[in-house]
């Protein structure tokens, strides 16, 4: 009898690793299939025109069979940089405000806000992009700096995007600074350091690591980001030369287009090559975001 329920164990226990490894397989696989089905897709304009002259080229005429991707990975880059330049000090100096300066209560009171805020549908942000954003820089922001806009550009695409991330940065880093020890902090006060030179000098540092992935995915997040950007951006066709100018980033091309354009083979490979193009560059944001925090955790 012993003997059977021993075997009967070992059998339950292969069983349960094995559908383990098989979901964690699953896991792995699915960014790999992701980025060849991606590149099966484009491959048919890839055979015809070179990939750097894809990626550098200026000229967006599909009719044309030019395809050059480099305004809209512009844009993109110009939306995600500075939307973090605006979402990262609120997201830093609100997480060290609200775990270091306030009680305990108030930390709990605010989870459901930033929760709600999360799951708020992105073109619930988008209409309140339109409503109210866009007017603020067409008659606002852009004549405070000597310019004109007809609101729908650059910064008004950031700004929309900024307060979409917030709550996604904002809660990875209350978890960050959330468990840095209290010793640490009881340390540093014992040896005469005011509360602020503490945060400043030993919470920061101690979570810088964690501060730079928390930023590296909410870059990830920002760049994919389609329905809100799109509505306020302006999705003209060019190079943006400034924040208050319009712009076309890669998820709001793909996002136009796609469904109208299934029916001519290379517009569709096209497309399909800017999703690849989009996948690549998360993932390569990722993987300098990972890499940063290897390098950071080893001098900490």
């Amino acid at each position: 009898m012993k003997r059977f329920f021993k075997i009967n164990r070992k059998i339950r226990n292969t069983f349960h690793k094995r559908w383990m490894l098989l979901s964690l397989i699953v896991v792995i696989a699915m960014p790999i299939v992701l980025g060849v089905g991606l590149y099966l897709k484009s491959a048919m304009l890839l055979e015809q025109t070179s990939l750097i002259k894809l990626l550098f080229s200026k000229e967006w005429k599909p009719m044309q069979g030019l395809f050059g991707l480099w305004p809209f990975i512009v844009s993109s880059l110009w939306v995600t940089i500075l939307a973090l330049l605006i979402a990262g000090p609120i997201c830093l100096l609100a997480a060290i405000y609200m775990t270091q300066y306030t009680k305990k209560y108030f930390l709990r009171m605010m989870h459901p806000v930033i929760d709600i805020l999360a799951g708020i549908p992105s073109v619930v942000y988008g209409v309140w992009g339109v409503i109210f954003v866009v007017p603020l820089v067409s008659n606002h922001l852009a004549p405070f700096f000597n310019t004109q806009s007809s609101g729908y550009s650059i910064l008004t695409g950031a700004i929309v995007l900024a307060v979409m991330i917030i709550p996604f940065i904002l809660n990875i880093l209350i978890e960050v600074f959330r468990n840095i020890p209290d010793q640490l902090t009881e340390a540093s006060l014992s040896l005469g350091a005011t509360h602020w030179e503490t945060v400043k000098h030993v919470l920061v540092r101690k979570a810088f690591p964690g501060i730079v992935s928390a930023f590296g995915l909410g870059i990830s997040r920002a760049f994919g980001e389609t329905i809100a950007v799109l509505m306020v951006v302006g999705n003209v066709t060019q190079i943006p030369k400034g924040i208050f100018q319009p712009g076309y980033p890669l998820p709001a091309l793909i996002a136009n287009n796609y469904g109208e354009m299934l029916s001519i083979p290379l517009y569709d490979s096209a497309l399909m090559l800017s999703a690849l193009v989009l996948f690549v560059v998360v993932l390569l944001f990722n993987f300098a975001s990972r890499m940063a925090i290897i390098k950071l955790e080893r001098h900490t």
